[in-house]
């Protein structure tokens, strides 16, 4: 009689991932940056901080400076100059000291023209008083009746008087306040071309701005703006205003936390909001700036990059008869420089066939030649506001990032489609093997210690759940001693397979 096989021993498969990891992104392509690329490569000096974000800055910086002077040809038309950028790190990736050396040059130009703007204004408003006074004087010897010579008289005068002197414009390069509303008030009341910067932008992106009831407004109107189509503002106190002749640049920096959701968010990647943003999420430098000092000829290059920033900043803005409605000129391609549009375009058009690379990103993708095109005339009008056209040379820089973020889109896309459970479950899986100190945990130290999104039970709960179901927590028996008491609820943390 044949014997039995012995049994096959069971092996735990250990815990499983809550989510597939997403590839890191490749290097960051200076050397298409053109002439920002000393400034970029300074900053990064400097700071240590990934070279993608100073890169992020310089682009959103340089597009603020030069998109009120021209619109740059593409292959479907004239697009504005304006760039969106949204920068996906951690806190502590010196984000904001990127942003602060680069607009140097900006916050020095904008200091300036406050100090003038307060003269104007208190002139302005002597100015209106006298108007209104007057004003107000021939219309009551207008409405008098009394002497008819001297009543047609004050109506002849009331036409002549002509408007109100208009009011100085605000100068204020970036808004204040990150809401569509607060950027309406001030293309209504100062400048024509502003930028939205947020070195934090979870308040704009988990704020008022994109919160339910305002997402579908917001994402309408800074679409509008990006295509250069101006904006409407119609609210029931103070009437209706159209801003045609407008112009915005953006740069928001968000933590992960925050970014995954508005990547995730259906409304801002279905209407193309999303697709207009140059977006890419460095690998952390953190740990790894341990080097002391930096290279004295950085700071050159960053004085240099201000002061010609502040150079574009003091040209006239081409404007008609309104101030606050820019004329910009047409920056044509050459015909090198669109013949090699043509065939990054081709390219990418391929790419976006069922079965293709860019198949799940095909709203980036057919953005991207427009993309390649805007950041070439950006980079065409920083080295020279008078170019002729835009270079074989340029438009082979603009190829290149529009390629680089393309391809992040596409790795990001993935990470984008992670729920927010799931989400929460990933942090608090990665702090309990990364930074917890013991082998096992209650959830009242977790809201004590853990995750800023988890100090709470019901923000808890959920990820707590997930976590136990893959296999990274173990529930402990009710009434073990942990840490010299006996818990309700406890777990035990399983680092690797070997503990299953």
């Amino acid at each position: 009689m044949n014997a039995m096989p012995e049994p096959i021993p069971f092996t735990p498969e250990g815990p499983q991932p809550l989510l597939r990891e997403i590839p890191a992104g490749e290097a960051y392509p200076v050397h298409a940056l053109g002439p920002l690329c000393d400034a970029v490569n300074a900053v990064q000096d400097i700071t240590q901080a990934p070279v993608a974000i100073a890169a992020q800055s310089a682009l959103a910086v340089a597009s603020l400076a030069v998109q009120p002077f021209a619109d740059v040809e593409t292959l479907g038309g004239d697009a504005p100059l304006s760039l969106f950028c949204l920068t996906v790190a951690e806190s502590g990736e010196r984000k904001s000291t990127c942003d602060k050396l680069l607009m140097t040059g900006a916050g020095d130009y904008e200091r300036e023209t406050c100090r003038q703007y307060k003269t104007d204004r208190e002139e302005w408003e002597t100015a209106r008083e006298l108007w209104e006074g007057k004003r107000k004087r021939l219309l009551a010897e207008a409405a008098g009746g009394k002497d008819k010579a001297k009543s047609t008289a004050a109506e002849a005068d009331l036409r002549a008087l002509g408007p109100c002197p208009p009011a100085p414009l605000v100068p204020f390069l970036t808004v204040q306040e990150p809401t569509l509303e607060g950027v309406a008030k001030l293309l209504i009341a100062g400048r024509p071309s502003i930028g939205l910067f947020s070195d934090e932008a979870g308040g704009f992106i988990g704020g008022h701005a994109m919160s339910r009831d305002n997402r579908a407004k917001t994402v309408a109107g800074l679409s509008k703006l990006w295509d250069g189509d101006g904006l409407d503002r119609i609210r029931a106190g103070d009437g209706a205003a159209k801003m045609p002749g407008r112009r915005l640049a953006a740069h928001l920096m968000a933590q992960p936390v925050v970014a995954l959701p508005l990547l995730a968010d259906p409304l801002a990647s279905g209407q193309g909001f999303l697709a207009r943003f140059l977006i890419t999420e460095p690998t952390s430098a953190i740990g790894s700036r341990l080097r002391r000092g930096h290279d004295p000829e950085s700071e050159l290059a960053v004085a240099a990059f201000a002061a010609r920033l502040r150079e574009i900043l003091e040209a006239p803005m081409p404007t008609g008869e309104d101030p606050q409605e820019l004329e910009p000129r047409r920056l044509p391609l050459s015909h090198g420089a669109k013949e090699l549009l043509w065939r990054f375009y081709e390219a990418t058009e391929q790419a976006q066939a069922t079965g293709g690379q860019m198949e799940h990103v095909r709203a980036y993708a057919s953005k991207s030649a427009e993309q390649a095109a805007r950041i070439a005339g950006v980079l065409t009008l920083w080295g020279d506001l008078r170019a002729p056209d835009v270079t074989p040379q340029a438009m082979k820089w603009g190829i290149a990032l529009a390629g680089f973020y393309l391809k992040e889109a596409r790795r990001l896309a993935e990470a984008g489609l992670v729920s927010e459970e799931t989400s929460k479950a990933e942090r608090l899986r990665q702090w309990l093997l990364e930074s917890w100190p013991h082998d096992d945990v209650t959830p009242r130290e977790i809201i004590r210690f853990g995750p800023n999104a988890l100090r709470d039970a019901k923000s808890l709960s959920g990820p707590l759940a997930a976590l136990v179901k893959a296999g990274w927590l173990v529930a402990l028996p009710a009434g073990t001693v942990i840490r010299g008491s006996a818990r309700k609820e406890a777990y035990r943390i399983v680092r690797s397979s070997h503990e299953v």
